[in-house]
């Protein structure tokens, strides 16, 4: 067989091929999804959601699991976002190009393939033993927040190098200083690209258990972190972010274990709970991504 044709069936055949390799993956998850859900829907009820877990199965829930996930997402975020975007900005539009630049960028690459169980280890001796936190709502995030640094920078590195440099030099023309262009132009014109990267960080930040695992977050817990609103002035608490926590991975790694059946069935519950919240979460930033993207269109 000639090459012509040769590449004639290849060019037929690999589409064919790519398609059933994306319909295997789809039915796969949605069989997955679908199992969780069918043998958890008997514990999905408002009771599960606002109970403290428990050694009993049936009066077990996820309070303290569901409250903790949050608290960790906003830290996290919050340590990550603007130090990774603040990183991707220096390095795209200030770092000259030497071999400095060059070793702090293929350091970030790697960075992003460290097993998470090395960012806990990390936690441990820097957050946990150096900075004495102990094992805090604080310890957990700036952990997560190193855990998910490396992406945040990498996707927001290739959002800013995807802006046209006539938007700049157009920016420049106009007599703006290079600040202004960075903050006016290539920031809002970069958001939707950074913000598909905070999505991917997110979701790795609410899946992961290891690294809370090695800096000592609880498998078992009874209270809820102090809240930050209050009633009395100054009406904004930050004593929360040093309270004890656990989060809904440790929780589902804690019933997975258990023999009895009904925590079998209490943790396809929650692993249905995380898949709602970490949609609700992708679902915000994917909004305000798809706003930036009008903006930018008009």
């Amino acid at each position: 067989m000639n090459k012509p044709k040769r590449l004639e069936i290849a060019n037929k055949v690999f589409p064919v091929i790519g398609f059933l390799a994306a319909v295997f993956g789809l039915v796969m998850v949605i069989f997955l999804i679908y199992n969780v859900v069918t043998t958890g829907f008997p514990r999905l009820n408002w009771q599960f959601l606002i109970s403290f877990p428990s050694r009993k199965p049936l009066e077990a829930g996820i309070l303290s699991a569901w409250v903790g996930t949050i608290w960790i997402v906003v830290t996290t975020v919050m340590v990550a976002f603007p130090a990774g975007v603040s990183a991707a900005i220096y390095l795209e539009e200030y770092a000259k190009k030497n071999w400095m630049t060059e070793l702090i960028e293929i350091n970030i690459a790697n960075l992003s393939a460290v097993p998470a169980i090395i960012y806990g280890l990390l936690g441990l001796e820097l957050f946990v033993r150096i900075l004495k936190l102990g094992n805090s709502v604080l310890a957990g995030g700036l952990t997560m927040g190193l855990l998910v640094l490396p992406t945040i920078i990498i996707s927001s590195r290739e959002a800013i190098r995807s802006i046209p440099s006539t938007i700049r030099e157009a920016s420049y023309a106009l007599g703006a200083t290079k600040w202004q262009t960075i903050r006016k132009q290539v920031i809002p014109a970069a958001m939707p690209g950074i913000l598909t990267g905070a999505i991917l960080a997110i979701s790795r930040a609410i899946g992961e258990a290891a690294p809370l695992i090695m800096i000592g977050a609880l498998t078992y817990i009874a209270f809820l972190p102090e809240m930050p609103i209050k009633s009395d002035f100054p009406f904004i608490s930050l004593k929360g972010l040093f309270d004890g926590f656990t989060n809904m991975p440790i929780q589902i790694f804690n019933w997975v274990t258990r023999p009895q059946r009904g925590f079998s069935v209490n943790a396809a519950a929650a692993i249905t709970i995380l898949l709602v919240i970490v949609f609700i979460i992708n679902g915000i930033v994917a909004l305000l991504r798809n706003r930036y993207e009008k903006k930018m269109r008009w």
